[in-house]
């Protein structure tokens, strides 16, 4: 098969029954589980219920959906048909949905039974939208996704694609505003599985996989979904919102190799004081986390209570998944790890030149898995991708033996005394404190008007802030990384306002 010819479905689904797998579970989920021959079998039906829809090659359609088996039936299915699949996330509002719906001009929006009503009411006044479909159970008449498809009695070939055609969408996380739809092309899975999931994580066909970080989203898609098939492992999904207790409940029910999360995840679970080794038989080989960078203080009790490493992960919607890691059986923690082999890195200056060992600069990156750009963003994606190289908007440094070390996002940093400070160290600094759970650290003026750290905490159970507490936190940042950089203000919150991939969301705090 040449790039001319290529379609990633076929490499990912159809393969693995030449290949002998088709008894083998691919996804498992609270319901039911599913092998490669019956994915194999659903996926080559979606195309042609979706040409009954009106669906026609290059058209795009939204998937709105938990993780359940349907999730990778849908998405393979889709790309499959030349039909571009657009992953949306579970978690917004009902503007967020119209202004996406209406963004990405789906034709057909798959949705699960409990998003219904929202995505229902977006979809009114979507001229371009023709069938909104539930996925797992239907309402009176709402189209239901499971008998359309056993509609179908006959599998259709896959759509002539080629490597560089657009094969599915994400929309990122948007810190800073409106998601930004991200385009990536049929070859991107291959090189993510290959670069990322062979080389650096190293999955075996015979790995359970379990992903706490959902597949709407890059890291969650390409744990999950991606890396998974290509390697012909086996992968378990949990529809709902991950707590500490459904986690470690699925860590001890299907026993899995793998776990995916996110920093705030791992930090939760260490503060429930029923999540332990002794209450659980783990099989874990490997703990990856990424989304935000990883706290050592978290790593480092994990390793404790549970005797495995977090390999912490650097990745974007840009780059669809990881491309700096930590080296699995060499952690160090507080840094970022080295390039995953198949990806290029530089860091440059605010003048575009590119800078030295142990000096700060914007991260850039270049491999085969950057996206074809953002849909109807020109400006922003002539911003974003510079020929070869995608701009991550995160500052690093790079040490002598090529290791990185996050400093922190491009457009949080800020000064203090006339001294760049970034609010990542601050509240890693806060969050290694016992009484705090999480931190996060903005900027704010005091009564001259001059630029000061504040912080919002998380506090830990049963931990209350008073003066005493407060002027040891002080102190506590001044010894770890600097007497400017302490808080002068700190408030208590129930919870920090994140995205759905976990990545806090600062500018709603400034």
């Amino acid at each position: 098969m040449n790039d001319r010819d290529y379609n990633a479905a076929v490499d990912f689904v159809d393969r693995h029954i030449a290949e002998g797998r088709a008894e083998k579970i691919a996804f498992i989920d609270t319901n039911r589980s599913l092998t490669y021959g019956a994915m194999a079998d659903s996926v080559s039906r979606v195309g042609p219920m979706l040409a009954k829809m009106g669906v026609e090659p290059e058209n795009r359609v939204a998937l709105v959906l938990l993780d359940t088996v349907d999730f990778p039936i849908l998405f393979w299915g889709a790309i499959r048909a030349g039909v571009v699949p657009v992953l949306l996330n579970t978690r917004l509002t009902v503007e967020q949905y119209r202004y996406l719906l209406a963004d990405s001009r789906a034709k057909a929006v798959f949705v699960s039974p409990q998003l219904l009503p929202a995505v229902k009411e977006a979809s009114a006044g979507c001229p371009r939208l023709r069938a909104l479909v539930a996925v797992g159970g239907a309402p009176p008449g709402v189209p239901n996704f499971e008998t359309l498809l056993a509609a179908e009695k006959r599998p259709a070939e896959p759509a002539q694609t080629s490597v560089d055609e657009v094969a599915y969408w994400l929309y990122s996380s948007g810190t800073t505003g409106m998601p930004k739809g991200v385009m990536h092309v049929h070859g991107a899975p291959r090189a993510v599985a290959k670069a990322a999931g062979e080389k650096r994580v190293g999955y075996r066909e015979e790995d359970v996989v379990f992903s706490a970080a959902k597949m709407f989203f890059s890291y969650g898609l390409s744990n999950s979904i991606v890396c998974t098939n290509w390697a012909g492992s086996t992968s378990v999904l949990y529809p709902e919102r991950p707590t500490p207790t459904t986690v470690f409940e699925t860590l001890n029910t299907y026993q899995p190799s793998i776990f995916f999360g996110v920093p705030t995840l791992y930090a939760a679970i260490l503060a429930d004081r029923n999540c332990t080794r002794e209450n659980g038989s783990h099989a874990l080989r490997l703990c990856f986390s990424a989304g935000e960078a990883l706290p050592a203080h978290v790593g480092q009790a994990w390793k404790e209570r549970f005797g495995v490493d977090i390999v912490n992960g650097v990745g974007s919607t840009e780059m669809g998944h990881l491309f700096v890691t930590n080296i699995p059986g060499a952690v160090e923690y507080g840094t970022a790890g080295v390039p995953v082999e198949g990806y290029s890195l530089k860091l440059v200056d605010e003048a575009g030149q590119e800078v030295g060992a142990n000096e700060p600069g914007e991260l850039w990156v270049r491999g085969e898995t950057s996206a074809a750009g953002y849909w109807n963003q020109r400006a922003r994606s002539r911003n974003t991708f510079i020929g070869e190289w995608t701009r991550t908007g995160d500052k690093y440094m790079r040490r002598d033996d090529g290791v990185y070390v996050l400093i922190g996002r491009t457009d949080d940093m800020f000064k203090v005394s006339g001294i760049w400070v970034s609010p990542y160290e601050v509240e890693e600094a806060l969050a290694s404190h016992p009484a705090i759970l999480e931190a996060a650290v903005v900027p704010s003026q005091d009564q001259d008007d001059l630029i000061k750290p504040k912080a919002y905490v998380v506090l830990s159970e049963g931990v209350a802030l008073d003066d005493d507490l407060f002027d040891d936190l002080k102190s506590h940042v001044k010894n770890a990384v600097g007497p400017w950089k302490y808080p002068r203000w700190i408030e208590v919150v129930p919870e920090l306002p994140k995205t759905a991939t976990g990545k806090l969301q600062r500018f709603l705090l400034r």
